[in-house]
């Protein structure tokens, strides 16, 4: 078993960070921490880390003991769990999700909520970033984001059909300058969300008629913000133009709130995706929470319009 207790305080330890964070973790002295780790390399023959007292940086060796011994402390933590529950069928174990902020506090966050009521051996924790975060670098086992990705070594579902929507409030369209063509947006104030000063808001349109002609413009406007909440907002108050995610606007376009505009135009797709590490073995925690984001997201957000 010291092969497998190598790997348990190696996980440990790079997730700490730090020698000093994983000593007072495992209440063990600082040196006993070091010593640990020598003797763990000496066994290998191999550096995993480079370190201060402070801060460990993982080698290239390190990097890869940490990934696949991950892997191996998973399937070991899933064969024992399946074992146990075998009479039961009852879900265990850490489920770590990774979502972004506006989409993660108004679905995912809920309907996490409602797994974990249902399948309460699950120990759940999502974590909200403004970008979504490399699921192996940060010990994640599900992300849900914008697209599938291109990376090979995920499996990607995609739980909601989902695309961007040119909108604004009655009291702007009443007042607004002509608008027949996407590239009629210069002439607009346009609601962007910068994340920095340099940004140049890039608006993308499908002919609805012809998918494939699809036409970029760039857009600018008075008001400007990096929070998209902000945004739905000041296009509700009336100062102008934005595009925004159909599951984000539809409730408001629905209640005639806000409006849409360019008919013969829409916005690209921008569907959204539960991510997981391709394995020789899933755990069952992970393949029933996507499987449930998928079926609960449907009653959520109505069905994309047909464009």
């Amino acid at each position: 078993m010291a092969p497998l207790d190598d790997l348990a305080f190696f996980q440990q330890l790079a997730r700490a960070g730090s020698l000093t964070a994983t000593a007072r973790e495992l209440g063990l002295s600082l040196s006993a921490v070091s010593k640990r780790l020598k003797q763990l390399e000496g066994r290998l023959g191999v550096s995993l880390a480079a370190r201060t007292t402070r801060r460990l940086t993982l080698t290239a060796e390190g990097e890869r003991y940490l990934s696949q011994g991950g892997l191996i402390l998973e399937e070991l933590k899933e064969l024992e769990a399946a074992l146990s529950d075998s009479t039961s069928q009852m879900l265990s174990g850490r489920l770590r999700v990774n979502a972004t902020f506006g989409f993660g506090r108004r679905h995912i966050a809920p309907l996490l909520s409602r797994f974990r009521t249902q399948n309460p051996g699950v120990e759940s924790w999502l974590e909200l970033t403004n970008f979504p975060l490399n699921l192996s670098d940060h010990g994640f086992d599900v992300g849900v984001r914008i697209g599938a990705p291109p990376d090979s070594r995920l499996v990607a579902r995609r739980i909601l059909a989902n695309r961007r929507v040119l909108c604004a409030s009655p009291s702007y369209i009443k007042r607004m300058p002509g608008l027949n063509v996407p590239a009629d947006l210069t002439q607009h104030s346009c609601l962007v969300i910068r994340e920095n000063d340099s940004d140049f808001p890039l608006w993308r349109f499908e002919r609805c008629d012809a998918p494939e002609n699809v036409q970029s413009v760039k857009v600018s406007g008075p008001l400007a913000s990096n929070d998209g909440e902000v945004i739905t907002r000041l296009a509700l108050d009336g100062h102008g133009v934005m595009l925004r995610s159909w599951w984000d606007v539809n409730e408001h376009l629905a209640s005639g709130a806000l409006l849409p505009l360019l008919p013969s135009w829409q916005g690209v797709r921008a569907d959204f995706y539960a991510v997981y590490e391709h394995r020789r073995h899933v755990p069952a925690r992970i393949n029933t929470f996507v499987a449930f984001l998928a079926d609960q997201m449907a009653g959520r957000v109505p069905a994309l319009p047909q464009g």
